[in-house]
């Protein structure tokens, strides 16, 4: 197992706090894991078997028709006045899930854990009923930081194109050829589809959503319309409304296969309403659906950049500055820092242009480029371009 450090000390550090823990990400981010390691943890420091309840609400022996069957199976375990663990993993499987978490939080000698592939797990009556009592912990897939921890390598250019081309996803560690890889991703979206988005949304014509899903793999770092979208695939023969359209999008981003990125303006500080960007979760998914043709190195690399973002607890947004674009504008408890990414600016033209919107900012925030560039730190009037693997693994405080 990979030890996800980042995330098994976050679990340590609210241990038997008064909150139910809730780690959400897309399938096999490794969130199961995590709690295996966590359990492991626990066991460490003297906790007894019979007080960790772990229950995979994926696996056929753990089927419950509704919350009630849950609860009853959690609670006729709990035997004494000693602190209870407990593990319920893919809770979202069971219909009113949140009625028996609850309820196991209401005990006061239970630690609650849980687990879910969807977004919709913190919206609607769980974040109702349970507001105020959980904390979230959003996990993902392999940063590029712990994919070079696990090789014990360098974090070199080869390491970085194997990263991209290989997924980020633990499991796929363990597979040796890249249309194993493949294989594997393609199986892993279609169950994401089929079970946390069409079943979720009672989406009878799948055809339809996996299109709209393609468009957004082939244009993943571009800037969409709803409409766009609508009227491309319209022209294309399949003709869908803009409902539509924003009814399966918001349904790809609640499954965490995209990452909807917002707009800013720069100069008023305000947020706007239109104009946004998507990033995928892992970047290889798109391979297993679009196959390996006319790879754009230069979204590739913004995608990774603006999920190093996010891991590292910024709110992210794409920046406008008067007519021009900042790639990543990303703000947390000390204010903002402004980022363009770029595969290489060792052409003079690119450069300029990378430069040209951070120089408008006035104000004084650090302002970075971000390239594949070996080259020494530069600063161009206070803006600094470095190397963006030697970002990608720095080590950083969660913000």
């Amino acid at each position: 197992m990979i030890e996800r450090k980042e995330y098994l000390d976050r679990l340590k550090k609210w241990k038997d706090k008064d909150l139910i823990k809730v780690v959400i990400g897309i399938r096999r981010c490794g969130k199961s894991t995590l709690f295996e390691l966590y359990i492991d943890y626990l066991k460490s420091l003297g906790i007894e078997d019979s007080h960790i309840i772990s229950v995979n609400l994926e696996s056929p022996d753990n089927e419950f028709s509704n919350y009630k069957q849950l609860y009853k199976y959690v609670k006729d375990k709990i035997k004494d006045e000693k602190q209870y663990y407990v593990f319920l993993d893919e809770v979202q499987n069971v219909e009113e899930f949140q009625k028996a978490v609850d309820g196991l939080y209401i005990i006061k000698n239970v630690d609650v854990y849980i687990t879910g592939s969807n977004a919709y797990l913190l919206s609607g009556e769980l974040a109702t009923l349970l507001t105020g009592r959980y904390i979230e912990i959003k996990m993902y897939p392999l940063s590029f930081k712990e994919y070079v921890n696990f090789y014990n390598k360098d974090a070199d250019e080869k390491l970085y194109l194997n990263y991209i081309n290989r997924s980020s996803f633990p499991y796929a560690l363990k597979l040796e050829e890249e249309h194993e890889i493949d294989d594997y991703l393609d199986a892993l979206y279609n169950t994401i589809i089929l079970k946390d988005v069409a079943q979720r949304r009672k989406i009878a014509d799948t055809s339809m959503l996996r299109a709209v899903s393609r468009f957004m793999f082939d244009n993943i770092g571009n800037c969409l319309s709803i409409k766009k979208i609508s009227d491309t695939l319209t022209s294309d023969g399949r003709p869908i409304s803009i409902h539509t359209v924003e009814s399966y999008l918001d349904s790809l981003v609640e499954s965490y296969i995209f990452n909807k990125v917002p707009r800013f303006d720069v100069k008023g500080k305000q947020y706007l309403q239109s104009g946004e960007k998507y990033y995928a979760t892992d970047v290889t998914m798109r391979y297993a659906i679009l196959g390996r043709r006319n790879i754009d190195v230069g979204h590739i690399l913004e995608n990774i950049v603006y999920l190093e973002l996010i891991r590292r607890g910024y709110k992210v947004y794409i920046g406008k500055t008067g007519d021009k674009e900042v790639d990543f504008v990303a703000e947390n408890k000390d204010g903002f820092t402004y980022f363009q990414v770029a595969y290489t600016t060792r052409d003079k033209a690119t450069l300029e242009r990378e430069l040209t919107p951070l120089q408008e900012i006035n104000d004084h925030y650090p302002k970075y480029i971000l390239t594949m560039d070996m080259d020494p730190i530069a600063d161009y009037n206070g803006i600094k371009k470095i190397n963006v693997l030697d970002w990608l693994v720095e080590e950083n405080e969660k913000n």
